[in-house]
Formats: C-alpha cells, structure tokens, sequence
C-alpha cells in the first residue's frame, strides 16, 4: 500500500477545534497515518468511525464474517439490509462518507506478516485470544504498534503495545508556559523575578526553559534549555549568569516540554504480568478480577466453540471455575500476586457477558482511538498497557430483578444485543420513553446515535424531541459525525433528526428549532414537559445549561448532562429527589459571566488576554460602531458643527486607526477591513502591500493637528476647535455622508479569509510589545478572542457513552443514589473517576425540611382563591407569615402594606391580582403559577420552597 504524502495542506477550517488539541504537527502526522482495523462490530466501528472524523491518512478494514441481528444494538453502520453480508464491506462507504479525504479500503483475505508491515498502527476487536497473540507477537517483532480491545456485556477491556523504546515527543495537553519577565540578576545562580500578574505557581522545580526578546542580557535568548529551581517568594534560580551583560528590561520565559520514553511488554508476557490502569489498589485488584474473567472467557469459548449463554447459571459457574484454576498473574515474571479471585464478579461478568451494548463500546471505542492518535502523533502519553472498565452497577442491586435467560434469549430483533443483558421486558420500558435532547452539535450527534441504537422512543408510545437553533459549519464536521459536507447552512436538529431516523427506522423523532429559553416558555411550557420521561442536555455554555437544569428542577425531570473540552470529559446525571440538582462550576461562571476590568484591559495589561481583549474592543469601535454611528449621522444628515466634541471622536476614530500605525499584518488587516465597510474590493497582496507602503508619504504631525492626532484620541491640549478647526472636521465627515452607508462588520472568528481575526491578533501583538507582554500565536490567539472550545470526537464520543450507561439506569425504574455515577474523565492522561452523586442538601425552617427539588402545592380551587384566602391556608398548613411574589416578576403580597393597600389586594383572585399587576393573563395550557415565598422576620430572610398554585 502507498503511503499519503504527509506533507499535503492541512485543511484547517475542517479540523479546527481539533487543532487547539493535537496541535499542527501531530495532524501532519496523524493525516500520512495507515491504520488497520480488523474487526467491525460495534466496538471496530466507533474506533473507526473517530479516527475518519479525526482525519488519518488511509483506514484499512477487515472483517469477513457476516452481519447478524445482534450486531445492530451497536453497529450504527449497519441495517437490517446488510444482514448476511460482510461486516467490513457493508461499513466501507458509510465510513468514507465522513470524512472523502481519508482513503478507506477493505482487505478480504487473512492477516499475515506481510501485511501487517504496511501499517503504523494495527488494531484488532472483538477478537479470539489466539488471533490477538499471533497478531501481537508480529507486531511487537516488527515495531508495529498494537492495540486489542473487547467488550463483553457490562464489561471492557483495552491492551496496548507501543514496543520497547517508544519515544513520546509531547506528554501533556497543556501549552508551553509562557510569562513575562520583570528583572534578571547577576550572579550564581542568576535570579529572575517575573512580572506582577504572571502564574509563577504553575512552573515546578526542574523546569526546562528557554529564553526570548530579552534586551541587555541577550546571552540569555533562543540558549540552550536551561533547568530552573523555584523560591520561596516565586522567584526563578536559572543557573550562573555572572558573565552576561546586565539585563535591561522585557523578554520571556518559556518551559520546554520533555520527551519520555514508553516501554511496552509484548501480549503473551503482559497476560501474566499485567499493568492495569487504576486510581487506588482497590481498583488495581479489580482490575486484575476482570482480566481473570476475560481470560476464562476466551477459555470457554475455545472449549466450547460459543460464548456463555445469556444469564446462563451453568455457563457462569463453569466460567468461574476456569477462572479459578488459571495460573495465578505475577508480579515480576517470578513472583506471584497474592490476591484472592473476587468470584461473585466473575460470575455476574459471565452472566452478563452474551451481549453488545452501544453506550459500552461508545466509551471504549473513543479510547481505543485516542491510543492510536498517540501511536500515530507521539503526543500524550500511551496506556500502560491494560485498561479495564465496567459499568456493572448498571445492573439491579436487588439480586431479584436481574434478567431470567427466558427474557434474555435471541429474538431476531435489531436489539438482540442489548436484551442479552438487560432482557425484553427492560427493552420495552426504552421504546415507551420521551425524551428531550437540547443540542444537536457533537456531544448531541453522539447522543443521538446511542438513543437511535437502544431504541429510546422507539416505539409506537414513545418519542424523542431534539433542540437546536443552530446551523450546521463546515469547522462541525470533524466531529458531528451525522451531518455531511452538502448539509453545511442547514438547520442542524432538522438534520441530526433525519440521520437519526436512519440508523433506526423505528425512531420517533421531532426536530425544533426554537431555543429552549426564557423566551419561549409558551412553546416549553406546562404541556410539552407533561409528556417529557427526561431530558439530556449536550450545551457550550453554562448559561444555558443552566436554564435547562431549573426547568429539570421545575418539573422534577431526570437530566443527563455532559460537556468536553479538549481531551478532558464530564458526564453527570441528576435526579429528583436522589441526587443533588444541577449547579454550574463556580470557576466556569466566573469565567463565562465576568469579563477582565476595563482599566486592566486598556490601561494596565499584564498578559496577552488583557492585549486581545482589548483588540477585540477596538475591532468593534472601528468596524462597527463607527460604521452605525456614521450611518446614522447619513440619515440624520447632522452637520458636525452641531455635534458634541465626543461625537466628534467618535466618527473620526476610524481614520485615527489606521493612520497611527504601519505594522504590516496591521496595516493590511485594517485596509481590507475598510474596504468591506465602504464595499470596495480588498487584496491579499502582501508584495503589492510592502511596495504601496514605500510610496505613501509619511504623515506631518503639523498638519495633521488638531483635526487628527496620532494617538487614539485628539490632542487633548489642542485648543477648543474654532470656526476654521469646525469646517475642516466638517469636510472631512461630508466624505461619508454621499454615498451608499457603510456595512457595518459582525466579528466572525471561523473565516480566515475575512481579516476579523488577522486584525486583533495584528494589534494584539502590537500592544503586547508595547508592554513586554509575551504573545500568543495566531491560532490560540483566535481560540481566546473567539472563545472557541478546542474539541476532539474521542472525548465526544467517551462522554455519550458514559451518559448512555446512566440512561439505562434512569429508565428501569427507582433506583438508590448508590447506583448512579458522575464521570470525569483525561483521555490525554488515562484518568478517569466514577462516582456516586451528592445527596439533595437539606434546609430547614422551624419545623419544615426541604431540599432543592420540593415544592409547597396549593390547588386553585373552586371558586378560585382569593389572596386572602391563600395566606390564610399558608398560615394554617404550614405555618408560615410570608412576602409573596411572582416567579422573577412582581410582588403580590408584603406584611408591611398599608392598611389600604391591603384591602385593595386581599378580596382579588389570585389569578385576577396576578393579570392586574403583570398585564397578563397565565397562558393557555398553563398549569401552575410560581411562587416565591419569603419569611419577614427580624432576623430572618430565609427562602422557601417554590410555592406552586395550581390553576
């Protein structure tokens, strides 16, 4: 097979969010990758369902066996009319869809050595023991890296071998640290002090680090990578400066990121001397449980030419046996772990193992691929060498409940699978459902397809609502799998909706394109939640999610939650009256809703997110403001003798920007900018550009002033403009009042042809210079100016899984808040942690307790009643003497009205008062009328349960 020419232009509109991860030169490397997959159920089809979307060079598959009924539970590229055919053959197109510029081919014949010589990486699934040790062997004699990966049930399990000597060139996801330096002295060991404002906290003793832009001391820039020891008061020791000249001001101080070095075992040595992923040695031991159970299992199907029969007793307690009478794992190749067989895991994984489920090989398959990624990129470092994951709490607790082998047994359904382990009765509660999934973009796709593959909704009483406003970008396709190239500007619910349909025709699947917010709660009202099972939520911002947590708390809702930032991952699932509800983290609030001072930002800034902040204000004042406001004057047609001295400089700022300045980048940014203002045609002729600038005259300041200064506002100690001063400003303002009006520009941050993003960084840099402030590079200058999430399908698809594992337990009925788990998970670093929720905190009042998800009811009544009546119920019910208002609107009833007031209030209705002091009536459809209710004591303001009155 030819390799793809490695150095081919990397499309980086496509994979754009991706790159804020991997970086440029791990997708140069990763885009001349050849990768072979054999093995395409479930599990071989979400690894290379992500490595197509995270663009590898060539995907070979192989898998010859046909398709059957138990490969659609989680197999998303197959249908019933691949049935019997190739399992490799019916994936190829469906695969070379989402992505036309990887090369996917399919191998029919066996896996030999020869073969395995063409790829970099090989990755065998579902695979028997005996094929993965002939395969691991070659590999690890050939330097090929090697990846196994199976699942079985509730259960998974992940091996890689990256060989003897595997060189990790970037180990973390982190950027290099960067900070601005204040002074360097003289001496051994030299000392230097950074500037107020920089993160000394984050750089560590042994530190390598490199120097830039330092003036005086200039032995010191583009040296050697010097180690560094950190002081008491956050000072730096940087070895012996002694003989360098004396440092004079600026520069910065970058870390140097250290390669590692990975050292693989080969499979047949690391069966018996596992290293296992694992937080405590709790978890290590039962990681060594489920490697004895996976290994008893291959035991019985090579004696048995089959897999343990669904919820079979015999078959699990044969499989128990072989597990007890293997070798026992050692520790070093003499010595033997002395750990006891936790044979009730056993048996249940036995139990379980028949089956296939979606969310299961979801998580695996994401982590599977980013292993590969770093087989093929050098960057984050590998597994060592065995992970094992299991979902097994997704069982009953109550031993009673598990699935009979009767309820269990094959039925020639599209769910076979998944009824091997949870059983027809569980699968017919899943069909029944209604849920609603806000957000359609990658965590959304994701969702989708496991929602499509267990069957949610997808029965005739059942349905599935999906949300979103937005519309599908060519920068979504690396990652929201269920959209394609020719579906870019079209509403993406719609096509999320319609691409769900096709992986199960039996979806019932509604797309709205409505947002789901305070403005629409006619349309998300009372009605629409009444027929809503759950809600999964797959948001970018925390202020939505937050609305939607209170409307899951309004109407006592499951919600599943989940969110990515690059490699790192959340999945939580909050329920009524079990587990705490929603809050939003408080660092992410902050960040997301509090903006750096003013002051810092224009006059004091001490790093490049106060210089891009504030060259995004300026985009703003001069490309859209000024363009309005001068718009504006047109048709006001305003002479400028009649405007303010702040008028003034407000329509003049435009041509003060670009005539302070001739940095290149700057300078052309700015010149196509305003050509887009005033619609004339822009170049991109940096030659023509350089040579233009040598021929413009150079500005006389004495004629420039006062009617322009080179700083960015009028010379202050100009005098008061006069007569003359008046009719030149005039003259110079009438230039834009002929004309058609000027465009204003909406800063877009995803065209790179649009000069938006060319301009702030241009005068990013500039001020970062200006101030000796280290700046960033253009793509982490878009990243923070455009507040771009950096994303990546592997942490997308680990996410949807792990939130599908907490579906099935939300749907099988009322379970205990030990059954439920919040997941956080680093594929860059192999950390990943499960556990279980926070209980509902607790508030009390007097004699009242109550948690977030209560509610004090009052029914309406007939007649209705009055607020009297309603403050006399309060009183005798609960009692309580209370302020009353409106659900974030008016107040209805304070104990401090005057006497007046409160005849006129206490005879209305409370609907009547409420129409009275709103000017609106409650809606059509609408069920209850939210109430705020507060203690007036002296002492006292204590907040109680929302008070609903039900209409």
């Amino acid at each position: 097979m030819d390799a793809l020419d490695a150095s081919k232009l990397l499309d980086e509109e496509l994979y754009s969010r991706q790159l804020y991860v991997l970086g440029s030169p791990a997708m140069q490397r990763i885009q001349g990758a050849r990768v072979l997959v054999s093995g395409l159920q479930g599990l071989g089809a979400e690894v290379a369902k992500n490595l197509v979307l995270m663009g590898v060079g060539s995907l070979t598959l192989h898998d010859p066996h046909p398709t059957c009924w138990s490969d659609l539970a989680a197999q998303f590229l197959l249908s019933e009319q691949d049935l019997e055919r190739s399992r490799a053959e019916a994936s190829q197109e469906l695969l070379a869809q989402l992505n036309r510029a990887v090369q996917v081919v399919v191998h029919t014949g066996d896996i030999t050595e020869d073969l395995l010589l063409d790829f970099q990486v090989v990755v065998l699934t579902a695979a028997k023991l005996e094929e993965q040790l002939k395969v691991g062997t070659l590999c690890h004699k050939h330097g090929v890296c090697f990846l196994a990966a199976d699942t079985r049930g509730l259960v998974g399990q992940l091996f890689c071998d990256f060989g003897e000597d595997f060189t990790v060139q970037d180990p973390t996801e982190a950027e290099p640290l960067t900070a601005a330096i204040q002074h360097i002295s003289q001496g051994s060991p030299g000392i230097l002090t950074l500037r107020k404002g920089a993160n000394t906290h984050y750089f560590r003793d042994g530190d390598l680090v490199t120097f830039s832009g330092i003036e005086g001391m200039v032995e010191l820039n583009d040296c050697d990578p010097r180690s560094i020891h950190v002081r008491e008061d956050g000072s730096l020791e940087i070895g012996d400066t002694t003989t360098f000249s004396r440092y004079l001001r600026g520069g910065a101080i970058t870390e140097v990121k250290r390669p590692k070095t990975v050292r693989h075992k080969s499979l047949d040595t690391a069966l018996l001397q596992p290293h296992v992923v694992a937080q405590s040695s709790q978890e290590v031991h039962h990681a060594h449980c489920l490697h004895q159970a996976f290994c008893a299992l291959h035991k019985f199907q090579h004696l048995h030419g089959r897999p343990p029969q669904p919820w079979d007793p015999v078959d699990a307690e044969t499989v128990v046996g072989l597990a007890r009478d293997l070798e026992p794992l050692k520790r070093t190749e003499e010595e033997p772990l002395e750990e006891p067989l936790d044979e009730a895991l056993v048996r249940t994984v036995a139990l379980s193992s028949a089956g296939v489920l979606s969310p299961m090989v979801a998580m695996l398959g994401a982590v599977a691929a980013q292993e590969v990624l770093k087989a093929i990129s050098r960057k984050f470092m590998p597994l060592d060498q065995w992970l094992y994951f299991d979902a097994l709490d997704c069982l009953p607790e109550d031993g009673e409940l598990l699935p009979s082998p009767e309820d269990c047994a094959l039925r020639g359904s599209r769910y076979d699978g998944q009824i091997a382990v949870f059983g027809a009765g569980f699968q017919e509660k899943l069909r029944r459902q209604h849920y609603l999934l806000v957000g359609a973009g990658a965590i959304g796709c994701e969702l989708l397809k496991v929602f499509a593959l267990v069957g949610l909704g997808a029965g005739n009483s059942g349905g599935l609502t999906v949300v979103d406003m937005d519309h599908i970008e060519r920068s979504n396709l690396s990652r929201q799998f269920l959209f394609r190239s020719q579906d870019v500007g079209r509403p993406k619910a719609e096509v999320a909706a319609a691409a769900a349909r096709g992986l199960n025709p039996d979806l019932q699947v509604i797309p709205l394109t409505y947002p789901l917010d305070p403005t629409t709660e006619h349309i998300y009202g009372d009605n629409f939640f009444s027929r809503v099972d759950g809600v999964a939520a797959a948001l970018d911002s925390f202020q939505a999610r937050r609305y939607v947590a209170a409307r899951c708390t309004h109407y006592l809702k499951p919600l599943l939650e989940a969110g990515t930032s690059g490699t790192w991952g959340s999945a939580t699932v909050f329920m009524p009256h079990v587990t705490e509800a929603y809050r939003a983290p408080a660092s992410a609030a902050a960040s997301e809703d509090a903006p750096y001072p003013v002051c810092t930002v224009r006059y004091f800034p001490s790093t490049a997110e106060h210089t891009l902040q504030w060259a995004r204000h300026e985009f703003e004042e001069l490309f859209r403001l000024s363009a309005e406001t001068i718009n504006h004057h047109q048709q006001a047609h305003t002479s400028l003798a009649d405007m303010d001295e702040p008028q003034t400089l407000t329509l003049l700022k435009p041509v003060l920007g670009v005539l302070r300045d001739t940095h290149l980048l700057y300078v052309l940014a700015a010149a196509n900018l305003y050509a887009q203002m005033h619609g004339l045609p822009g170049s991109q002729d940096w030659t023509a550009l350089r040579e233009l600038l040598k021929l413009l005259p150079q500005p006389d300041p004495q004629q420039m002033a006062p009617i322009f200064a080179s700083n960015l506002e009028l010379a202050s100690a100009s005098a008061e403009f006069g007569p003359e001063q008046q009719k030149e400003l005039n003259k110079a303002l009438e230039v834009w009042s002929v004309g058609p009006p000027l465009k204003p520009l909406m800063f877009e941050k995803d065209d790179d042809s649009n000069f938006h993003v060319d301009f702030v960084v241009a005068a990013a840099s500039l001020r970062c210079q200006n101030y000796g402030i280290p700046p960033v590079n253009r793509a982490q200058s878009k990243r923070i100016v455009g507040q771009i999430i950096p994303a990546i399908a592997t942490t997308t698809a680990a996410v949807a899984g792990l939130l599908g594992l907490e579906l099935y337990k939300v749907v099988s009925g009322p379970r205990p808040r030990s059954a439920f788990r919040h997941s956080y998970l680093h594929l860059a670093e192999n950390y990943l942690i499960r556990y279980m929720p926070f209980a509902p905190a607790i508030q009390t009042f007097h004699h009242l307790k109550w948690t977030s998800w209560d509610r004090l009811k009052v029914p309406a009544g007939q007649p209705e009643r009055t607020l009297e009546s309603l403050l006399a119920h309060l009183q005798e019910q609960h009692g309580l003497r209370v302020r009353i208002l409106l659900h974030g609107s008016a107040l209805l009833y304070a104990a401090g009205w005057s006497p007046e007031k409160q005849a006129q209030h206490l005879p209305l209705r409370v609907t009547e008062l409420v129409q009275q002091l709103t000017g609106q009536a409650p809606a059509p459809g609408q069920r209850v009328l939210v109430l705020e209710l507060s203690c007036e004591g002296d002492d006292e303001d204590t907040a109680f349960p929302p008070l609903h009155y039900e209409l």
